[in-house]
């Protein structure tokens, strides 16, 4: 007999992209992660929550995680039926990853920079970081949105 599966919702849609390790490349990730997000008919909400917190994680790679030669690589998994976007954002620097969120009195309020990661942690679901083989790392966040958005 043959039977149709029954399907639980849209399938996940994965868009995957090497970009340089530069500053022109950390801006490239954010415009193609708006692009796609936008073409895939994704809230409002969502897509400027993901574009921030692209915008950190690839700055990130290009500041922390950069090796001469190497790229690093803008991952967007989107899971329409579970409103969730998971993005990874890999570099080639394993032996640097980034530290949990300082809390906000041991940031020093003068200091330009640390709290990229604390404004990740605060749009995300979670975040966290795994080994990307051969030596590198990849820095995961997911982000969901409400139901009536």
């Amino acid at each position: 007999m043959n039977h149709a599966t029954p399907q639980a919702g849209a399938p996940a849609g994965t868009f995957t992209q090497l970009l340089s390790s530069t500053r022109r490349g950390a801006r490239l990730a954010r415009l193609l992660a708006v692009t796609e997000l936008r073409s895939r008919g994704t809230s409002q909400e969502l897509t400027e929550h993901a574009e921030l917190v692209v915008a950190e994680l690839a700055a990130n790679a290009v500041l922390h995680g950069r090796v001469p030669g190497r790229c690093f690589r803008l991952t967007l998994v989107l899971d329409p039926s579970a409103r969730r976007l998971r993005i990874e954002v890999s570099d080639a620097r394993g032996d640097l990853r980034p530290l949990p969120c300082p809390t906000a009195t041991a940031l020093d309020a003068l200091s330009t920079g640390g709290r990229g990661l604390t404004l990740v942690a605060a749009l995300a679901d979670h975040w966290d970081c795994v080994p990307y083989p051969p030596s590198g790392k990849t820095v995961r966040a997911v982000l969901t949105t409400s139901a009536d958005t």
